[in-house]
């Protein structure tokens, strides 16, 4: 089976085409961060492009091929640099927080990171630019893609509950103290049945440090960090 960046971004066959893959993605892009993955369809990106729908199987074969070559172009908003900068720690520090910030631009890529994707050119030089910041560590070719992939499952768990969090918003109309306003008569009976103490403590304590989700997102993937720094081979 013919991968789809094996073929030409221009069809070979038939007229000249009025748009290019390039447009076709950027289209698919822009309404699945306005309404979702689900609106995506090839009758929709034909009507958004201005081409007839049997036209667009000129550059892929369908909606799977669309959403390998959206998640591609998403890939280059969190490219690490040419050049790592010798600092391990700080360069994946810096890909986690692009690669947050990215997925919130872009909401449905938090659905899809989660399966299998076609290995794009974004994506294979991210991978690639991405081990280059361990490489140099004294760790296999296994062990630093277990390191690299470590972080990018933290970033991927972490913003996928915030935007359940905002999915959560938008369904019931309740900000997280509004629905705790509501839960409160339940919660104070659980506290109150002395079987649950920890979550007591989460009741009465919870909510003195690390409220900002910025400083909740660092403070974990510093952790994550720690940990990878204490299984390291020594240094030669």
């Amino acid at each position: 089976m013919e991968n789809v960046w094996m073929r030409s971004d221009q069809p070979a066959r038939g007229p000249r085409p009025a748009f290019s893959r390039s447009q076709l993605t950027e289209a698919a892009v822009r309404v699945a961060d306005a309404e979702g993955l689900d609106a995506i369809s090839m009758r929709r990106l034909a009507t958004e492009i201005g081409s007839g729908t049997m036209s667009l199987y000129r550059y892929v074969s369908g909606k799977d091929e669309v959403i390998d070559l959206m998640v591609d172009a998403v890939a280059m908003e969190f490219l690490p640099p040419d050049v790592p900068s010798g600092d391990w720690r700080a360069d994946l520090r810096a890909l986690a927080v692009r690669t947050r910030q990215a997925t919130h631009r872009h909401p449905w890529m938090a659905r899809v990171t989660a399966t299998r994707q076609s290995a794009g050119p974004n994506g294979v030089r991210a991978l690639d630019r991405s081990l280059a910041m361990v490489d140099g560590l004294g760790l296999s070719v296994d062990a630093m893609l277990t390191v690299v992939g470590a972080v990018i499952a933290y970033v991927n768990g972490y913003v996928a509950a915030e935007l359940g969090e905002l999915e959560a918003r938008r369904r019931t109309g309740l900000d997280v103290q509004q629905w705790m306003a509501r839960q409160a008569p339940y919660i104070t009976t659980l506290v109150e049945s002395g079987d649950y103490p920890l979550f007591a403590r989460v009741v009465s304590e919870s909510g003195r440090e690390l409220m900002d989700p910025d400083e909740r997102f660092g403070y974990g993937l510093d952790r994550l960090l720690d940990g990878i720094a204490a299984t390291l081979p020594p240094a030669r």
